[in-house]
């Protein structure tokens, strides 16, 4: 589902962010990437969603070379990538249905396929009996689950969940980690990235390590020390 193969990315003033990075995460797994703030995770997301282009090496996406992928193709790729953020990114002035229904509206489906599709990714994140309320209106956990609907409406292959519990207390976090699992469970690939080790060390499962720009460790059923 994802190959980095000896990717290397270094911005204007010869900053070098990311250092022969390679690894490989196979459709269907569950994976955290792990790493202090400054060790280049953000950096890598933007690759695989091509806001950023590698500067060497290669970036692969379920078997698509996308290392130099053609401007024009983006938004079909970014279709098959769901991507959840910290701060939600909801828009303020849309209802929750609003908000999702957009994500369909912006790649031109029907009316039909957002009338369908809205309430059912609302169901699977249990926000179904409060679409008509505004993000405001909803708890911070709620707000997460909202922007997780929304990522799920183009039934993406891939989900990466970008710092998703760093503004939730641990509960709330605990919820939206389940919430993931369930996902993962029906085939949805999720790449995890995060610095908290309370949840990495509670699911014991892959763990990358990005530390100064590479790869320092990759191990199965892990915990997170650094």
């Amino acid at each position: 589902m994802i190959k980095f193969d000896s990717v290397h990315k270094t911005y204007p003033g010869n900053i070098e962010v990311l250092k022969d990075v390679t690894f490989s995460v196979g459709s269907g797994e569950f994976v955290f990437l792990v790493g202090q703030s400054g060790a280049g995770k953000s950096t890598l997301v933007k690759l695989l969603t091509s806001e950023e282009r590698p500067s060497k090496g290669r970036v692969e996406v379920g078997g698509w070379d996308i290392t130099r992928i053609p401007r024009r193709d983006i938004p079909r790729l970014r279709r098959q990538i769901g991507v959840v953020y910290q701060d939600f990114k909801l828009i303020e002035k849309k209802t929750l249905w609003e908000n999702v229904a957009f994500a369909l509206e912006v790649c031109g489906e029907s009316f039909h396929t957002v009338r369908t599709v809205v309430p059912q990714v609302l169901n699977i994140v249990g926000l179904e009996e409060k679409a008509d309320r505004y993000p405001q209106q909803l708890s911070g956990g709620e707000q997460q689950r909202a922007a997780i609907a929304r990522a799920l409406v183009n039934r993406p292959k891939l989900l990466i969940a970008d710092e998703p519990t760093g503004d939730l207390d641990s509960l709330t976090a605990k919820g939206i980690v389940d919430l993931l699992l369930r996902i993962n469970s029906v085939g949805t690939t999720i790449l995890f990235v995060t610095h908290n080790r309370e949840i990495v060390n509670m699911l014991k499962r892959r763990v990358i390590l990005i530390h100064d720009g590479g790869v320092r460790s990759d191990k199965s059923r892990a915990k997170y020390f650094l």
